[in-house]
Order: structure tokens, then C-alpha cells, then sequence
């Protein structure tokens, strides 16, 4: 019995690996077939591939060579950030108020003091919408007996510094949604949208037709695209600022809102909170909302609001792609690890805790959380390891949920300006880890991407 045992030991390792052998030659001639495609002529490709079993690279052209990874780098990101703070980690928000109450009035202040949810204000839960958390606030002054307040609606983001944006970024995305800023108060994942109204012909001016916040001063410099051109609307605007440039083309035939960042997530909150419950009978003429660090000795809390999980976010940090809870995540990773709660020092946390998992950290050179700074490095190996390392740990099953499915196959995708990738896992159970990253390709990102799922149809 024992020597049938070893036979059948034995005969499974030989056919695994056989299987690895026909696996790597297999991959040797796509890859040579994908990379002498006319698209990469000017352009440089890496490729890597780890078995999930034996944690042995099977494939690597490039390997060690650091490119930017775009989009792909959120799952380094995640997977940091639920081993380090674990699936069930949450965020609060605590809801004070300051001053004394007489006869049903606030002689004081309401302050809204955040630590870093990225969730507060989205719509992506029902419990995290805007209207939620605004009925919840109105709901807890009942409560206490609080129907009138004399001061302000304060929004307090001081919990963290004004360094809002990474290093790196670049002025054309930083004004639009998916550049939205961090904070320590966040609110609607820290943008809002615009309606327009194109022009009858091609070159014509275009007109927003929504309201936007009173603060902001929106300078429209937008004219009338050709149809079919669709969206190639981009805000410029800085952290803080009041003023808002809209330029480029909005598509004749197109009709969608254009989402555009807030450049202060802070006092936004506040304006609606304050406008919520001015229209409840809660203020005179002079309710204000302010964005100001309150000291904390005079604060009553009035209640707290908790995010969904982390493991919740996770699923749609890398579903939508959302850059801002990348950012969000890469700063409370440097706060809970002791550190300061800033980029820089939660890119510190995640290069010292990959690297004492064997990660080089020259391979992992990032200035974000989200891959959007077109000045990140990461090496197609160090991201296939960091795959292949979540294979064994308890949140795993969360982690492969929120990846994408793209070409029937769990992927993370990421495209900036001439660079596309995708990371993720390929074969029954998962048991292979695979990272291919395109820099500088030339014509259409379609036809590049199209040519990259032939390519990884090697891995089925």
C-alpha cells in the first residue's frame, strides 16, 4: 500500500511537471507571436507567470524590468491593505456638536469630523448615501432634542494634512472624477456631476444645465464634438481652489453628466448638511457651512457612522477602479501602522511590508495607491508574486471577488496615456498568477487590447 501511495505521489508530481513543461513552451511561442506584433515596435512589453502550488516563476520575459503599471497596481494595494487591516476593518465618522441647548436650540455648532471613509456620501450602498447620512444627522438632532442651531455646520478634516494629491499626478486628470482628491472628510467619493446641453452643429459652444455648488466658479470653455466623438470633456482645477476650467468636446449626439472632483470634499459636505437642514427648520438666513479644524475639548459626541467593510470596498475598489479609495486606503495604511496618515508614508508601510515578504523594493517603486501617476514602476514579477502570496490567505476569497472578469479570465486591467496591463489569475482553481504590462504602444488601445486577450488565451 505504501509503495502504490508513492507510485501515485510520484506520478502526480511527473504529470505536473509535464504540464508546467507544455505550459512555459506554450507561452514561449505566443509570446514570441505577441511581441512581434507592429503595435510594440517602439514599445516594451513584460510578461510573468507563477505557479499558485509550487511558487515556482514558469514564465518571465522582462520580468524585472519596471514599468508603468496603470490600474493594475490597485491590487498590490488591496492585498496590503486586507492584510494589514483586516476584511472586517472599518472607517467612522463621528458626528459632535459644540455650544448650549436651550428650549430646543443648538446655541453652537454641528461638526462633521472625519477619519478617512472613502464611502461617505456614495451610492454604491444604500446606507452610504447622501440621503441616508443626511437623514441620519437630522434623525439624531431629533433625538437629542435639538430642532434649531444657531451656528455653523463645520466640516473637519484636519485628522489629516492638506497634501490632498500624490506626487506624480498630472494636471489633465486631477480636475476630473476619477482624480478626485483625498481627505480626511470625504463625501460622494469626492466629486459631483454636470449636465450639458450641446450645441446644433459641431463647433458650437455648450452649455451646463445643472446647478453646481455657490463656491465653485465654473469657467465653460467647452464646444460641440462630432457625432460619435462622445466624451472628451476634462476639468482642470487645484485642491482647495474655487475655479474650475471645463475644456475639450462634448459629443453632438452625446447625452450623460460629466462627473468633475470637488476641490474641497470638506466644505461640500457641509454646504448640504447645512442647505438639509435649513430646509428642515434648522437655521436662519445666517446658517453657514465652514470647513475648519474644531478643537475637540468642547465636543458632544451626537452619534457615529460606520463604512461597510473593507472587504466591501475592496470589491469595488477594483471592479469600478475607483482611484480615490486607493488613496484613501495607501494613507490609513501609514496611520494604522503608527506612522504619519499620508501618501508618503503609506507607500513607506507598503514597500517595507513587501519587501520583508521577498520584494525587492526597487521593483515596486510607486508615488500612489491607484497606478493613475504615470510615474509609478512595478515589475511584472514583483505583481505576480504579490498574486501568487494572497493564494493562501484567509481573505482570499474577497480579494478574487473583487477582481474583474475580462476575457473569462479574474484580471485587473489599468490604461493611461499608452499603457495598458493586466494582472490577475488564470487556470482551474486559480492556481496560476500572471502579470503582462504594454508600455508605449502605438495606434489603437482597442486593437492592443483585443491582441493582449489573444495573447492570454495561452494561459486557458
Amino acid at each position: 500500500m505504501k509503495k502504490l501511495a508513492l507510485l501515485l505521489l510520484i506520478s502526480s508530481s511527473v504529470l505536473n511537471i509535464v504540464t508546467a513543461q507544455n505550459l512555459a513552451s506554450k507561452l514561449e511561442v505566443a509570446y514570441a507571436r505577441f511581441s512581434a506584433n507592429q503595435q510594440l515596435k517602439y514599445a516594451t512589453v513584460s510578461f510573468s507567470v507563477i505557479d499558485n502550488k509550487s511558487g515556482k516563476v514558469l514564465f518571465s520575459k522582462n520580468g524585472n524590468t519596471g514599468l508603468a503599471p496603470a490600474s493594475t497596481l490597485k491590487v498590490i494595494t488591496a492585498a496590503t491593505a486586507l492584510d494589514l487591516l483586516g476584511e472586517d476593518f472599518t472607517f467612522k465618522t463621528n458626528v459632535f456638536y459644540r455650544g448650549e441647548i436651550r428650549n430646543g436650540t443648538l446655541n453652537g455648532d454641528l461638526i462633521i469630523k472625519g477619519s478617512g471613509d472613502p464611502t461617505l456620501g456614495s451610492d454604491r450602498w444604500d446606507k452610504t448615501k447622501k440621503s441616508q447620512i443626511l437623514n441620519k444627522i437630522l434623525f439624531n438632532l431629533q433625538q437629542k432634542g435639538i430642532n434649531r442651531i444657531t451656528g455653523y455646520v463645520i466640516g473637519d478634516a484636519s485628522a489629516w494634512d492638506t497634501q490632498t494629491l500624490p506626487i506624480g499626478w498630472i494636471w489633465q486628470d486631477m480636475g476630473n472624477y476619477y482624480g478626485a482628491g483625498t481627505s480626511a472628510l470625504c463625501w460622494g467619493e469626492n466629486y459631483f456631476e454636470l449636465g450639458f446641453s450641446p450645441g446644433k452643429t459641431a463647433g458650437a459652444p455648450v452649455k451646463t444645465n445643472t446647478k453646481n455648488y455657490p463656491f465653485l466658479e465654473i469657467t465653460n470653455e467647452l464646444t460641440t464634438g462630432a457625432s460619435g466623438s462622445g466624451d472628451q470633456v476634462y476639468a482642470y482645477s487645484a485642491p482647495y481652489s474655487s475655479d474650475v476650467f471645463l475644456r475639450g468636446t462634448y459629443g453632438i449626439d452625446l447625452k450623460k453628466q460629466i462627473g468633475v472632483a470637488l476641490p474641497n470634499p470638506p466644505l461640500a459636505m457641509a454646504f448640504d448638511v447645512a442647505q438639509f437642514l435649513q430646509t428642515n427648520g434648522y437655521g436662519s438666513e445666517e446658517f453657514k457651512a465652514q470647513i475648519l479644524p474644531a478643537d475637540a475639548k468642547d465636543h458632544q459626541l451626537l452619534f457615529s457612522i460606520s463604512s461597510p467593510p473593507l472587504s466591501e470596498i475592496i470589491y469595488w475598489f477594483n471592479q469600478k477602479s475607483i482611484n480615490l479609495y486607493g488613496e484613501q486606503l495607501v494613507r490609513v495604511i501609514g496611520e494604522k501602522s503608527g506612522k504619519n496618515p499620508s501618501t508618503i508614508e503609506g507607500i513607506k508601510v507598503i514597500n517595507d511590508y513587501w519587501e520583508k515578504k521577498g520584494i525587492d523594493p526597487d521593483a515596486l517603486r510607486i508615488l500612489d495607491g491607484s497606478g493613475l501617476s504615470p510615474s509609478d514602476r512595478v515589475t511584472t514579477l514583483a505583481m505576480a508574486k504579490v498574486l501568487s502570496f494572497s493564494r493562501s490567505k484567509p481573505w482570499f476569497n474577497s480579494y478574487l471577488k473583487s477582481i474583474p472578469l475580462y476575457n473569462n479570465q479574474k484580471m485587473k486591467s489599468g490604461t493611461i496615456a499608452n499603457v495598458l496591463a493586466y494582472s490577475g489569475f488564470s487556470g482551474n482553481g486559480n492556481e496560476i498568477s500572471f502579470s503582462l504590462m504594454v508600455n508605449n504602444y502605438s495606434e489603437s488601445t482597442g486593437q492592443m487590447r483585443q491582441k493582449m486577450y489573444e495573447f492570454l488565451n495561452a494561459l486557458k
